[in-house]
C-alpha cells in the first residue's frame, strides 16, 4: 500500500470519527435539552401542588372557588397527576364534570367521558387546564372551539 493510500485511509478515518462525534454530541445536546424541559415542567407542577396544599390547609378549596365564580359545569383538560386531583376535588365539592379532555387517553376516568382535543366538545361553564406549561397553546386551541372561559389551574390556585 502506498504512503498516499495510507494517509488517505487515516484521513478518512479521522473525518469519519469527527463526523460521528458531531452527531453523537448533537444528540446528547438534544437529550439534555429535553431532560431540562421535563425537569422544569415537573418543578412547575411541584410548586403549584405545594401552593394548592397550602391553600387547602388555610381552608380554601378549588370547588369553593369555582362555585363562588358561578362555575357549576366544568371540563378538565389534562388527566395526569394534577388532573386526577382536580377531578377528585370537583367531585367532592359537587361540581359537575361532563367530560375531561386528554390527547393521550382513550378510556374513561371515574365516571367521566374522556375526549380528545380535536373532538367536538360540548359547552360547559369553564375548562380548567391542568397542563400548566402548555396553557397558552391549549387555551388558543380551546378558544377556537368553545365560548366559555379557559382557566389555568395555576392561576386559579394563586387567586383562591
Amino acid at each position: 500500500m502506498s504512503k498516499k493510500a495510507v494517509l488517505g485511509a487515516i484521513g478518512s478515518a479521522v473525518l469519519g470519527a469527527a463526523a460521528g462525534a458531531s452527531v453523537v454530541g448533537k444528540r446528547m445536546d438534544e437529550e439534555r435539552t429535553r431532560q431540562k424541559e421535563l425537569a422544569d415542567k415537573h418543578l412547575a407542577l411541584f410548586v403549584m401542588m405545594c401552593d394548592w396544599m397550602r391553600q387547602s390547609q388555610e381552608g380554601r378549596s378549588l370547588g369553593g372557588y369555582l362555585k363562588e365564580a358561578g362555575y357549576r359545569r366544568v371540563a378538565v383538560y389534562g388527566l395526569s397527576y394534577a388532573g386526577e386531583r382536580v377531578l377528585d376535588e370537583l367531585f367532592n365539592h359537587g361540581i359537575e364534570v361532563p367530560y375531561a379532555i386528554d390527547r393521550q387517553r382513550d378510556s374513561t376516568y371515574f365516571a367521566v367521558k374522556v375526549c380528545r382535543p380535536e373532538d367536538e366538545l360540548r359547552e360547559v361553564d369553564a375548562v380548567i387546564v391542568t397542563a400548566i406549561t402548555f396553557y397558552d397553546e391549549i387555551r388558543e386551541q380551546l378558544e377556537s372551539m368553545l365560548s366559555c372561559p379557559i382557566l389555568s389551574l395555576e392561576d386559579i390556585i394563586r387567586e383562591m
